[in-house]
């Protein structure tokens, strides 16, 4: 018999742990059709026939998130056999809320109580059977974190699923308000799935206007039941959504009140309260945050980092792999042109991003180990004191975390923010933010010209969010964005030791998203670029070239060079490169690879980067790598701004914006760099001081609303 067994729980209540620990390598991810929530589903382990769907985070059935709408949607329209939902022990007055909605959609329901061993270290104890009793199903305790319990509470679903007989629900309602919803039941039996009876109706009693759209009831029932509903609002002074949202909170206290005995006085202080004293402390909380990320991009980028990547690309790729293959496939008398194909084209320029793979798992690692254990969570609450002042919303920072890894799912993470110009804002923002991809053009330069320098590569995460903090201040006071931003509202969730699981799981979808690209995009990419650069016209002959100068490739970066001169990297290869880092920023390091033939210079055992520092400055480098961090983002990531735009003049503007934007800062750090190394006051710094003070203008200017505001009062006095 086939079983689906829902997993429903709050956002950090432990659901994604117990999901991998259910389903192991089982798994299959996707999107909610029609939506671009993610879907994750996959079987149980060691029970054939049980799928475990796993429902986003959620606090509630009610339609405010996009999450919500999804998640009670497959409730209430495919009825799972049995719903799983992970209460977090710790915080178990506030995870309660959504239980009791989900009890009375009249499914069977196991309630597994998370973080069991956090709840005993505190000296809490929580009766299980008083808890059960009150609720109406059954109760388990579990610690998804060490791995104790979760099979067994996934056992206890599937036998309720097998075994389940409707029960009474809990009497979570009292008063004039449970005589209104049982009038309502009344007045909808027989529209609607009998279980799923008392939910529809509290539904309606609190005007949700999706059911209500659902259930398309005729005007004169409709304004009977309305009749009931204004009784009880004029009766208890309130208006219906919060009578019932009173209800329920005044019901689970009582339920708590009796279950659950805290060892701890309500006023002191847990262990993540104290540590967030000082984590998200006013004064602290920034300096903080810089220091923890200059420590994980030191440790990626410029320690343990870059002698992985040192020894994978001058051992691996170098000796071991690229000169055998060189030898063995000349001593085959292979011809030429195969031979700089395979070794020149694809080895080099696929070689060249791979060996940044060890770099990549280092920091996606380290970014995993944050987020696990509840710091990034942090983060976005820190955030939210600076994005609200430059007018986004800290809700902008979770898809700007998210593209810290890439910025397909992070533009796709912006559906959750409500407000529309905080959306297309944050859509605009967003792909500032280093991702994954970007990660190689920062560790190329940061080695090849400043020693592999940590905080090169912090300089760059921080100048991504600077982008954003200038963009937001600059496109909120425009007719187009203004407007006061979305409210905020997270939880914190305490401070635990990652779990290795999650940590590696996390890391090796990140890693392999990286890899399966090096093997598809920049495989092609690198095939194309080695033909343009390894043949030409020369003396109106077309063939194989021996100068990569008379080149095909050559010929076409030299027209679009010039654009990038006053940037400070006019050659051709650096054009090139640029251009094609639109496919995938990763073929950025590729198209070096290719046009600095680093498998020949690997063979011999060399740095492989000193071809490319000798035609660059460390002033031209950071340049280009701020332009190419801050301009359009790749194909895959402006595809998903399209979508979410969902308008072909927007996608522009947004695109366009990128672009425009990173041209003028890259400017004025070359120009005013020059300035500053004794390179005296030219054409270039002019327009780089009259840049910065246009933007200096654009920044402190009033608000176009407000502009329009004042000048409709004087108009009318």
């Amino acid at each position: 018999m086939e079983l689906k067994i829902a997993l429903a729980g709050n956002p950090n209540c432990g659901k994604t742990t117990l999901f991998n620990d259910l389903t192991g390598s089982n798994q299959y991810v996707g999107n909610w059709p029609g939506v671009t929530v993610e879907k994750k589903e996959g079987k149980l382990k060691k029970h054939k026939g049980v799928t475990i769907q796993d429902l986003p985070g959620i606090y509630s059935l009610s339609p405010y998130t996009l999450e919500e709408v999804v998640a009670r949607g497959y409730l209430v329209n495919e009825k799972p056999d049995a719903i799983l939902n992970i209460v977090d022990g710790t915080n178990i007055e506030r995870n309660l809320y959504l239980t009791t909605q989900l009890i009375e959609l009249g499914l069977p329901v196991v309630v597994a109580v998370n973080m069991i061993d956090l709840v005993r270290k505190n000296g809490d104890k929580i009766d299980l059977a008083k808890l059960g009793a009150a609720l109406g199903c059954e109760v388990v305790e579990m610690s998804a974190l060490k791995g104790e319990g979760g099979m067994a509470a996934a056992e206890r679903a599937i036998a309720v699923a097998q075994q389940y007989q409707h029960q009474e629900l809990p009497h979570v309602f009292t008063g004039s308000v449970e005589h209104a919803l049982a009038h309502i039941e009344e007045s909808i039996s027989g529209r609607v799935d009998a279980r799923n009876l008392r939910w529809y109706a509290i539904k309606l009693f609190e005007r949700d206007a999706k059911v209500e759209e659902e259930l398309a009831l005729d005007e004169s029932l409709k304004q009977h039941l309305q009749a009931h509903i204004a009784d009880c609002e004029t009766e208890l002074d309130d208006d219906a959504e919060s009578i019932i949202t009173n209800q329920r909170y005044a019901y689970i206290s009582k339920v708590v009140d009796s279950a659950v005995k805290k060892k701890a006085a309500k006023h002191s202080l847990s262990t993540s309260d104290k540590i967030d004293r000082f984590v998200t402390n006013r004064i602290l909380a920034l300096p903080i945050f810089v220091g923890v990320m200059w420590l994980v991009y030191t440790i990626a980028i410029g320690t343990l980092g870059d002698f992985l990547t040192g020894w994978t690309n001058d051992t691996l790729f170098g000796e071991m792999i690229l000169g055998s293959l060189r030898d063995w496939m000349v001593g085959a008398e292979m011809a030429p042109w195969l031979v700089g194909l395979v070794v020149d084209g694809i080895v080099a320029g696929v070689g060249a991003v791979i060996g940044f793979v060890p770099q990549m798992l280092v920091l996606f690692l380290m970014l995993s180990m944050l987020e696990d254990c509840g710091y990034m969570a942090r983060v976005a609450f820190i955030m939210d004191r600076i994005f609200r002042k430059v007018g986004l919303s800290g809700k902008s920072f979770i898809p700007m975390l998210v593209a810290s890894g890439c910025g397909v799912p992070g533009v796709m993470a912006s559906r959750t923010i409500e407000n529309d110009r905080d959306r297309k804002m944050t859509i605009m923002t967003t792909c500032f933010i280093p991702c994954g991809a970007k990660m190689p053009i920062i560790a190329l330069f940061a080695g090849a010209l400043f020693g592999g320098s940590g905080w090169v590569a912090v300089s760059a995460y921080f100048i991504g969010v600077a982008a954003v903090i200038v963009s937001g201040i600059m496109l909120k006071k425009t007719k187009l964005f203004a407007g006061d931003p979305a409210p905020f509202v997270m939880e914190l969730p305490a401070y635990h030791v990652p779990s290795a699981s999650n940590v590696l799981h996390a890391t090796w979808e990140r890693g392999w998203s990286f890899i399966k690209r090096a093997g598809t995009v920049i495989l092609a990419s690198s095939v194309i670029l080695w033909f343009l650069q390894s043949f030409g016209v020369v003396d109106g002959v077309f063939g194989m070239v021996d100068d990569n100068n008379t080149s095909l490739l050559a010929s076409i970066g030299r027209v679009v060079a010039p654009i990038f001169a006053p940037l400070g990297f006019g050659g051709w290869q650096a054009a090139v490169a640029t251009f094609t880092g639109l496919i995938a920023k990763e073929n950025v390091v590729g198209t070096f690879g290719v046009l600095y033939g680093f498998a020949e210079v690997a063979e011999d055992g060399a740095e492989i980067w000193s071809l490319l520092a000798a035609d660059f400055t460390r002033l031209s480098a950071y340049s280009f790598m701020v332009f190419n961090l801050l301009c359009a983002p790749c194909f895959a990531a402006m595809g998903a701004i399209k979508r979410e735009m969902n308008s072909p003049r927007w996608t522009f503007i947004a695109i366009g914006y990128m672009c425009g934007f990173a041209y003028v800062i890259s400017l004025i750090v070359y120009q005013l760099g020059l300035l500053f190394t004794g390179g005296g006051f030219g054409i270039g710094a002019v327009v780089a001081v009259a840049l910065v003070a246009l933007l200096c203008w654009l920044l402190a200017r009033k608000p176009q609303h407000e502009l329009a505001a004042r000048t409709g009062a004087k108009l009318k006095d």
